[in-house]
């Protein structure tokens, strides 16, 4: 029997680790050899997750190659994802973002709902294979919901997110709100990583009308003010990656998980993108958005209709 390859995006976030242990265990009871997967390191968030419910991280992956039977969660994007995704066979996809840039020679099952979280569709998948849920993966689950939706705060949050997590706090005996803050705050602990790190422990690359190369990167605080003492040394990084890259737009968003607001660092030569989406102006090369906290709905989409 062939092994499937389980992983999210590269940089990965809480979501992206628990959708592929998570996808993983479920193809295993349903009588396949599946084996979950990271594409990058573990960030504070997702390792507090991990160690509240003690699971251990999935092994990271480099490549893969045409002989390698693969399903992707929490992604599509060739960009964001394994060297070589497209010449893999792609089995499965489940994802809770838009499709870009993706076809397969043959056909496959693609499971895509607008909702705050991968593993908010992935608890639909067990229950309609009637796989129960163990209570530690079901922990796990629902950090990567209170993870995408900001403890429900997010615009990206659905009543089906709020409803699901109800349900695994139910299975895995954990109550919401206690737990969410304390893994969002552990998140907010950049103290131990570089400023090149940072931003690329949670960040995406796009390109805008087929045209823009770009990246939104995003780091998760109680307190902007302090994060931008290192603003000198952010730019520096980005500048780097810009010319290393490509990238004519960088966007790093410092995001205030307590008051729901983003303080955005902007380089690149099409830092304009930016003014115009948010009708705001950049002062050296920063801005702040207020009630802007989802890249994925209140940023890609925002620039993207605006070049």
């Amino acid at each position: 029997m062939e092994k499937i390859l389980v992983f999210g995006h590269k940089s990965p976030d809480t979501d992206s680790i628990a959708s592929s242990i998570a996808m993983a265990y479920l193809q295993t009871k349903l009588g396949k050899i599946a084996v979950p997967k990271r594409l990058g390191n573990i960030s504070k968030e997702t390792e507090f997750a991990l160690n509240h419910f003690k699971i251990g991280a999935p092994e990271l992956l480099e490549t893969v190659s045409e002989d390698d039977t693969v399903i992707l969660v929490d992604h599509n994007e060739p960009a964001q994802s394994v060297a070589n995704m497209l010449n893999s066979k792609i089995y499965m996809v489940i994802d809770h973002h838009q499709i870009a840039g993706f076809q397969t020679s043959a056909p496959l099952y693609y499971y895509a709902e607008p909702v705050g979280c991968t593993c908010t569709i992935i608890y639909k998948l067990f229950n309609d294979n009637n796989v129960v849920i163990p209570a530690d993966v079901a922990g796990l689950m629902l950090s990567a919901i209170i993870s995408d939706t900001l403890l429900f705060k997010s615009p990206t949050c659905t009543e089906k997110d709020k409803t699901v997590a109800e349900a695994l706090a139910k299975i895995s005996n954990t109550d919401i709100d206690t737990y969410g803050l304390a893994m969002l705050k552990a998140g907010t602990d950049l103290s131990s990583f570089s400023e090149e790190e940072l931003i690329n422990l949670d960040g995406k690359k796009f390109t805008l009308k087929d045209t823009i190369p770009a990246k939104v990167s995003q780091v998760n605080t109680a307190d902007i003010d302090e994060v931008m003492l290192r603003k000198a040394n952010f730019e520096k990084a980005m500048n780097a990656e810009i010319e290393k890259d490509g990238y004519k737009l960088f966007i790093l968003m410092i995001t205030d998980i307590i008051n729901s607001n983003s303080q955005v660092i902007v380089l690149g030569s099409r830092a304009d993108i930016v003014e115009k989406a948010y009708n705001v102006k950049l002062v050296d090369n920063t801005a702040f958005l207020p009630d802007v906290v989802s890249r994925k709905k209140q940023v890609i989409p925002v620039i993207s209709e605006n070049v």
